[in-house]
């Protein structure tokens, strides 16, 4: 297990290349909308943009983690609609206090998350599967609680998305510093240089005698709890709890992290370029909405570009193998 983190450490200089490529396209790609666009340069446009980003960019976060272990957490979307309705319920009918709110709302996460990798790990059953059906579970019980029916908050919530620490709004703040962990907590800690070695052969860290199964139970527990804070902001962002919120947040999620450079296959990956990976959708998805875009061809285009990042990523992986 040693010589694969050493294998992975070693490629450290590659990963700082990868970053100036996609911060270069990230550029090049706003240059272009806005010469395309004619409101796209406005700081109400960057506003907007940074206002929108937060919650994906911490549900991206922990899918990152999840992909590197080689799993896959497609609930992502309906634990953050099941978070959020318990927000609701908690402030509007039980009249709890925000702290005591918020906590109940990332206990949901925190336990949708164990039971993911408890199934996980004690079935050896594949995540996809597992999580899957955890989707229909957890949407199926914000349906109930909320009875199907948006629950509007209003000001007990609106304090959390209009709260700002010079200039920035304080959701993006919090998504910036969990980025910042994340990507230090991979690169940094045992944890994630165990994360790493488990992605690219579970096996062989068996064998070195450490037992992978809480590793990775504690993974689809950090996924749950990452969706449950983006829950939070997502509620406050539309001082409402939203029974049919997060449909297709899953796989928003996973074509961010996949632009990254994170790969579906494991081992290998990176948080901040997950969060570059969300910019990009982000700019592109804005950018297309002024030029005045229908929503099939904007869908089309982020498609392209989904798999010609994989594609990408395929041919830059084989020439860093065959040095």
């Amino acid at each position: 297990m040693r010589e694969i983190v050493k294998n992975k450490i070693s490629g450290l200089p590659t990963v700082v290349t990868d970053y100036l490529g996609m911060a270069l396209a990230l550029v090049g790609l706003i240059i272009f909308l806005g010469l395309k666009a004619d409101n796209f340069f406005t700081l109400t446009t960057f506003r907007t943009m940074a206002n929108q980003v937060p919650d994906i960019t911490i549900v991206a976060v922990g899918m990152t983690l999840v992909l590197i272990i080689a799993g896959i957490d497609l609930s992502v979307g309906s634990v953050m609609a099941l978070a959020g309705a318990v927000l609701g319920l908690c402030l509007i009918q039980f009249h709890l206090p925000l702290p005591l709110a918020i906590a109940a709302c990332l206990l949901v996460g925190v336990l949708c998350g164990v039971v993911n990798g408890l199934v996980v790990i004690s079935w050896k059953l594949p995540s996809f599967i597992v999580t899957l059906g955890m989707l229909e579970i957890a949407r199926g019980v914000a349906y109930l609680v909320t009875q199907s029916r948006t629950i509007y908050i209003g000001e007990p919530v609106e304090v959390i998305s209009e709260a700002s620490i010079l200039g920035l709004s304080l959701p993006f703040i919090i998504a910036v510093l969990i980025v910042v962990i994340g990507q230090l907590t991979l690169s940094r800690s045992v944890f994630g240089r165990y994360l790493i070695a488990i992605g690219t052969n579970e096996e062989a860290v068996r064998l070195s005698g450490i037992d992978p199964r809480p590793i990775k139970c504690a993974v689809f527990v950090l996924c749950g709890f990452l969706t449950s804070v983006a829950a939070v902001i997502h509620t406050a962002r539309l001082s409402s709890a939203d029974p049919n919120a997060g449909y297709g947040l899953e796989l928003q999620a996973i074509a961010a992290v996949v632009i990254g450079g994170t790969s579906l296959m494991g081992g290998r990956g990176s948080v901040i370029g997950s969060f570059f990976g969300v910019l990009i959708i982000a700019v592109l998805g804005t950018g297309l909405a002024q030029i005045g875009a229908q929503e099939s061809t904007k869908r089309v285009i982020t498609g392209c570009v989904i798999v010609a990042a994989v594609i990408l990523d395929h041919y830059r992986h084989r020439i860093r193998k065959s040095q």
